[in-house]
């Protein structure tokens, strides 16, 4: 099984990332990722193996000022357990992490003409998401337009450099939920990851999608 994490605030970023994943080890993984959008754009952070690994890549690299971050701990399911297929996965501007499965990868691969530098089905996600927002020209609307053309089970966080401050998500049979306090919003796809950073939580219903700021 895989793990997800998410943060809005203007904490450290890539230090909340990695605890929330660190407390989500149990479930089993091969590799990791983060992915932190700051005024400078969008860094993202990528290795097999450990979360270890994954804290070498990082190395001296601190987040600052308000940020939006999605990190990610993947059990290889579509793909070898390799770092391109290690989420999270972006294309120009946006970049996505997933739990679940995309029953219809395959078939949506074949409606874009943006390459892919994966085998999973998780990357297009972010390339039907560019794709919706170069035609509608609104993040919001596409996508809600990129969940309508997904079948399968999927929880979902996306950030954009096109949409600065915001955290895209979805929860479609698999878990997910957001935490409040006074440092920011959270994500996670287990109550683990928010112990000691929540003063509240929410927990998503099947079906339920949108967006934070």
């Amino acid at each position: 099984m895989c793990g997800i994490v998410g943060y809005i605030g203007s904490d450290e970023a890539s230090k909340i990332l990695l605890s929330g994943l660190r407390e989500l080890e149990y479930r089993g993984y091969d590799s990791a990722g983060i992915a932190v959008s700051e005024a400078t754009g969008i860094q993202c952070f990528r290795a097999v193996g450990k979360l270890d690994n994954l804290q070498q890549k990082l190395g001296d690299y601190q987040s600052h000022g308000n940020v939006t971050a999605i990190g990610h701990t993947r059990w290889a399911t579509h793909g070898k357990p390799t770092e391109q297929n290690a989420h999270p996965h972006g294309l120009v501007h946006s970049q996505v992490v997933h739990n679940g499965i995309i029953e219809n990868y395959m078939q949506l691969r074949s409606t874009v003409e943006t390459q892919f530098q994966s085998q999973t089905d998780t990357e297009v996600i972010v390339h039907i998401f560019e794709q919706q927002l170069a035609e509608s020209g609104d993040a919001n609307i596409a996508f809600r337009a990129t969940l309508d053309r997904l079948h399968g089970a999927f929880a979902i966080l996306l950030i954009s450099e096109k949409v600065p401050g915001k955290i895209f998500f979805a929860r479609k049979g698999s878990p997910l939920q957001m935490g409040f306090s006074d440092h920011g919003c959270f994500f996670a796809s287990s109550d683990a990851a928010l112990v000691g950073f929540c003063e509240k939580a929410v927990y998503l219903e099947d079906g339920q999608w949108g967006w934070a700021t």
